[in-house]
């Protein structure tokens, strides 16, 4: 029975809030653990359930070793859960609602130096895959693109003319970004040998050794090689993200372009979101990124 509330709470999730495939699947993966949490103590009625069973259920997950930031994360898929019930009339109360969320830490992930991301992507790349490599680090660092934003990016979504992007983010809000004159030049390298990995029609910008568009886990595990092969310490694609986000702020001050380039709604609880058109995004982005400058011949 709970089961079929929780398949109803996914499809509105994908039809009514547009949420992406990766957002579904971790709201099914959390509430399916408290479903098998629930029907372990013989209860599979949303009626039945109390504040008392949540609690078990968190302090459950927190002797397993759950990270507190893993159980915030499921505590809000719960809560959301039990709103949508309330809102759909099934419960009178948020069995949730009183349970609080661990504390979790606030320290963001360590950028790098920038002269660590010029020894990162300053060389000539050898051979078709350094070649793409190079092209999806540069444009990770250039316009603070998520792992999965990259891996979802299609040929029709770069201009190399425009020097832009457009990326589908969370939510699948749709955004575009300029894109750093290094970055493109690598683009335009990868493009120019990219026809020769295609096996069949595929719209991916990036694609793996077998012609078809290339997954996350790959991504990272190429940045780990090129880490590696370039004698820095381990990369991954969220410190790229970051690093640009903390370089772009530091050079530029300008908050509110990050902002948008990052694709969040707010920066903070306490901020409102304030659109920037492309334009100014543009140009705010080429005098103060440090790879969006002219390269020296």
């Amino acid at each position: 029975m709970l089961n079929s509330f929780i398949e109803q709470f996914i499809s509105y999730l994908e039809i009514v809030r547009n949420f992406s495939t990766n957002t579904l699947h971790g709201y099914k993966r959390d509430l399916n653990k408290l479903e098998m949490f629930l029907k372990k103590n013989k209860i599979d009625s949303p009626e039945s359930i109390k504040e008392h069973h949540i609690r078990e259920f968190v302090n459950k997950e927190r002797r397993r070793g759950l990270s507190p930031k893993s159980l915030k994360r499921i505590l809000s898929s719960i809560r959301s859960f039990f709103n949508y019930l309330l809102e759909e009339g099934i419960l009178k109360a948020n069995p949730a609602h009183s349970v609080t969320s661990p504390k979790t830490s606030s320290t963001l992930p360590k950028a790098m130096d920038v002269d660590l991301v010029k020894k990162l992507l300053d060389f000539t790349p050898q051979g078709l895959f350094e070649i793409r490599d190079k092209a999806m680090a540069e444009l990770m660092y250039s316009s603070g693109l998520r792992l999965s934003e990259l891996c979802n990016l299609n040929l029709t979504d770069i201009s190399v003319k425009e020097r832009s992007c457009r990326v589908s983010g969370k939510g699948r809000k749709m955004r575009d970004l300029p894109i750093g004159r290094q970055a493109i030049q690598a683009i335009r390298d990868w493009l120019l040998h990219r026809q020769g990995l295609i096996i069949s029609n595929e719209d991916a910008l990036f694609l793996n050794n077998r012609g078809k568009r290339i997954s996350t886990r790959s991504v990272q595990l190429r940045l780990e090689k090129l880490s590696k092969m370039r004698g820095v310490p381990l990369v991954h694609p969220h410190m790229l993200r970051h690093s640009f986000a903390s370089h772009f702020l530091e050079s530029s001050g300008d908050l509110r372009a990050v902002q948008e380039m990052l694709g969040h709604a707010d920066i903070s609880t306490t901020q409102i979101y304030t659109k920037l058109d492309f334009q100014y995004l543009s140009k705010v982005y080429d005098a103060s990124h440090p790879r969006a400058k002219k390269i020296n011949n």
